[in-house]
């Protein structure tokens, strides 16, 4: 079952895993299953090595759609950076992965980050709805980091 996500307009739903005799089987997007604000632009997949994190950063005008299947945990950290959010500062924690198939969508201006909390390399799949780097690569990144910042309220475990 799904954690309860206290963040406005963060989406997180189970992935249904088809399985038979010759394997599984995962729909990781649809297109009638969000607005077409989020409608994925390209798609990558990462591996996490066990104990590293990737982020916390955000994005001015990117959302992201994170497919987690496994193998490995993951711990998946929100944070509500958006001033006009009813939900302004408010913070999720959750785990998915491997024993939970998760798909989590992250709006822009939302804080997020991962660790792998599990003792295997890890799989995460993204399906931005913005081209890294703008079209051909020519445009500057989407992203605000805060990892390097020792004070920024955004801390990973």
């Amino acid at each position: 079952m799904p954690p309860k996500i206290s963040i406005e307009g963060v989406i997180v739903r189970e992935i249904s895993r088809f399985t038979d005799d010759r394997g599984w089987l995962s729909e990781l997007f649809r297109i009638d299953e969000f607005d077409d604000e989020y409608r994925p632009e390209m798609s990558y997949i990462s591996m996490t090595t066990p104990g590293i994190a990737r982020g916390p950063h955000e994005h001015v005008d990117q959302a992201d759609i994170f497919c987690f299947m496994g193998p490995s945990t993951f711990r998946m950290y929100l944070w509500d950076n958006r001033k006009d959010s009813p939900t302004y500062k408010a913070k999720d924690v959750f785990d998915a992965g491997q024993d939970e198939n998760l798909l989590v969508l992250v709006p822009k201006g939302v804080v997020h980050a991962y660790k792998n909390v599990g003792d295997v390399d890890g799989i995460v799949i993204n399906c931005p709805n913005r081209l890294y780097a703008g079209r051909d690569k020519k445009e500057p990144v989407d992203e605000i980091r805060h990892e390097a910042d020792a004070d920024s309220p955004f801390q990973v475990d």
